[in-house]
């Protein structure tokens, strides 16, 4: 591969693992509530949490735009606080390879968490332990197979975010150019399809290794319960 290429794969890695980075504890929030809690509105919330994977990307893109724009709530505080801007920069690739690869990553870990027998949290409660301390002490290292799944599918679904990405951080090669933005330019250049096959083929072997790794690892979450069962 060509610097353009290479440049488009460390960019695309390393907007995938801060989306990943981005997500984890919210995810860990929301896949404990929705694994452990009834409330009202729950279904508000999980409607909520899943609407980016119905939403075409374009339009979860826009809204991130009008969200984090200058004059929108989040874009002003970055601004006016921290100086920070993520319009037409990687870090706004990163915020939306976060915000589409969310669903995945709370189904996962919500799966993770729901084959923790609740009994164990009781038990470490009842032995001086704190809500607080019982959840990363005991449902954390219990649940970390579809904790881990989650992140990997994140991951992997950041990784070939296109839509959003382009709305919120543009096409500038070199800069916010991740592997889907260089293969669509690709696309439209003559020759462009063999420039981009070493790209596609990392894109494949990546998506590919990652479902099979989450695939494996959600598997080991669901037969915990069962062996469990079985002693």
């Amino acid at each position: 591969m060509d610097s353009d290429q290479i440049a488009a794969v460390l960019l695309s890695l390393r907007v995938s693992l801060i989306g990943v980075l981005l997500g984890l504890p919210p995810g860990l929030a929301c896949g404990w509530l929705l694994a452990r809690k009834s409330f009202w509105g729950k279904t508000l919330l999980e409607t909520a949490i899943n609407l980016p994977l119905v939403l075409p990307p374009v339009i979860t893109g826009y809204l991130l735009l009008v969200a984090f724009g200058r004059n929108g709530v989040l874009g002003a505080v970055l601004q006016d606080w921290l100086g920070i801007s993520i319009i037409f920069d990687w870090k706004g690739a990163a915020v939306a390879a976060a915000v589409v690869a969310f669903p995945l990553m709370v189904r996962s870990i919500r799966l993770g968490i729901s084959s923790v027998d609740p009994t164990l949290e009781m038990a470490a409660e009842t032995l001086g332990a704190t809500r607080w301390d019982a959840f990363w002490t005991v449902t954390v290292p219990l649940a970390r197979s579809g904790i881990i799944a989650g992140c990997i599918l994140a991951f992997a679904r950041g990784f070939g975010e296109f839509g959003a990405t382009i709305m919120i951080s543009g096409n500038i090669p070199g800069k916010t150019q991740t592997v889907p933005l260089y293969v669509y330019d690709q696309m439209e250049t003559p020759g462009g399809v063999q420039n981009a096959t070493g790209v596609i083929v990392v894109s494949i072997l990546i998506a590919a290794a990652a479902l099979w790794v989450s695939e494996r690892l959600e598997r080991k979450s669901r037969a915990v319960p069962n062996q469990e069962s079985d002693g």
